[in-house]
């Protein structure tokens, strides 16, 4: 028996997603093109419509938000309009195979672009992240696969806000399949003022504008 075998079961029993053993990042291609209209041909997103960078992220990160989408563990809180407008775009995916086809697809965009966040306090920021924020997701908000913590350095800060403040008031994170999730809700009351939240969203965005 080989290694993967022993592994998987062992995932599958955690509730961790398994990418399909051959994710066909051709065919996710073809489908993505149904995602272009909000985030765009190389997966950069677009603010006006509340649609995040998707370029930068994971393949098992994206495949758990398909996922969760498609499953109504994310984006069914009333309140939570983006999120339910994404359930209905994830709800176009067939099946499984088609979520691990567009995930890997989507993994291959290099990371976005940003741009720094005028007047934000990068010391008070990198010390209130590093506390908090860094030992999941990277000294430079890169990301840890290991720990299933997505990228947030390339990310809109709109969009890195409106999730802080969705996981704080329960709009993310309540559903008790979101493991994840469950964890990031707990740590969203860690910043103790709004200018704190503001400060560590400026160093985030100065990680993604130095790359």
């Amino acid at each position: 028996m080989n290694r993967l075998c022993l592994v998987l079961p062992v995932l599958v029993a955690m509730g961790v997603p398994v990418l399909a053993a051959a994710a066909d990042a051709a065919r996710g291609k073809t489908l993505y093109v149904g995602c272009v209209a909000c985030h765009g041909e190389s997966g950069a997103g677009n603010e006006a419509l509340q649609a995040p960078a998707l370029a930068g992220l994971d393949a098992v990160y994206l495949e758990r938000q398909l996922h969760n989408f498609r499953a109504g563990i994310r984006g069914a809180e009333a309140g939570d309009t983006a999120g339910a407008q994404m359930r209905a775009s994830a709800g176009l995916l067939a099946d499984k195979n088609a979520i691990a086809d567009v995930a890997a697809y989507v993994a291959s965009f290099p990371p976005a672009a940003v741009v720094p966040v005028a007047g934000a306090d990068l010391r008070n920021g990198s010390n209130h992240y590093q506390a908090s924020c860094g030992a999941c997701h990277g000294g430079r908000a890169e990301g840890n696969a290991a720990l299933f913590a997505p990228r947030l350095a390339g990310q809109h800060t709109s969009y890195l806000e409106r999730q802080y403040l969705n996981f704080r008031q329960g709009l993310r994170g309540a559903h008790p399949e979101d493991k994840y999730g469950r964890q990031m809700k707990m740590m969203s009351a860690a910043l103790p003022a709004t200018k704190d939240l503001d400060d560590v969203l400026g160093f985030i965005a100065a990680q993604g504008a130095a790359e």
